[in-house]
């Protein structure tokens, strides 16, 4: 792992519940509309949701921004191998799409989930995690990064192209009951070499 400097620290399974929020802020409202479906019968969503970013948490894939009071903003990501992962009968429609753009960004460092409460949005920390995780996939062996935005999340676009992304491919979003105005998936592909 890459040494991290103050404000970055990796996350720890005390900051669940700001991981929760934040994972939840870059899917769109996906991660809450899955917590959902996985809740038992009275069962918060939300507490499902800190649980897995707690394991998370507890297995060091996540970096924050914290100044001294909590996360701020988070990176979640990792290795694509090179063998795409089989779509059969059963995978879930909902992943369907999201999976087969993956697939074709095989050998690619992923970032998984970049997010930042909106409250400190345009202060360079989005644009910091990514420049991290650019040294994590060097370090990792790797030449290039990916990622998937909603195809109407104009400002994460903006951010992830001023930082050398560009578009390689999108695939239509499959709803289901998930209220969101995402039409589309795109995925972004960026060259370290």
């Amino acid at each position: 792992m890459i040494e991290l400097e103050p404000p970055l620290r990796l996350a720890r399974e005390s900051d669940a519940s700001q991981l929760a929020d934040l994972v939840n802020y870059a899917g769109e409202g996906l991660p809450y509309y899955i917590w959902t479906g996985l809740a038992e019968d009275g069962q918060d969503p939300w507490k499902i949701g800190r649980a897995r970013q707690a394991e998370k948490a507890r297995d060091g894939q996540i970096v924050v921004v914290d100044f001294g009071s909590g996360a701020v903003a988070s990176l979640t990501g990792y290795k694509i191998g090179a063998e795409p992962v089989e779509i059969g009968e059963d995978f879930p429609a909902l992943f369907r799409p999201l999976q087969e753009l993956e697939n074709q960004a095989l050998e690619s460092w992923y970032v998984n989930v970049l997010a930042c409460y909106p409250e400190h949005r345009g202060k360079g920390y989005g644009s910091r995690l990514l420049d991290l995780a650019d040294e994590i996939a060097l370090a990792e062996g790797l030449t290039r990064m990916s990622v998937i935005v909603a195809g109407d999340n104009i400002g994460a676009r903006r951010l992830y192209e001023r930082k050398g992304y560009k578009e390689a491919a999108q695939a239509p979003c499959q709803k289901e009951d998930w209220e969101t105005d995402t039409e589309c998936w795109v995925l972004l592909m960026k060259s370290l070499s």
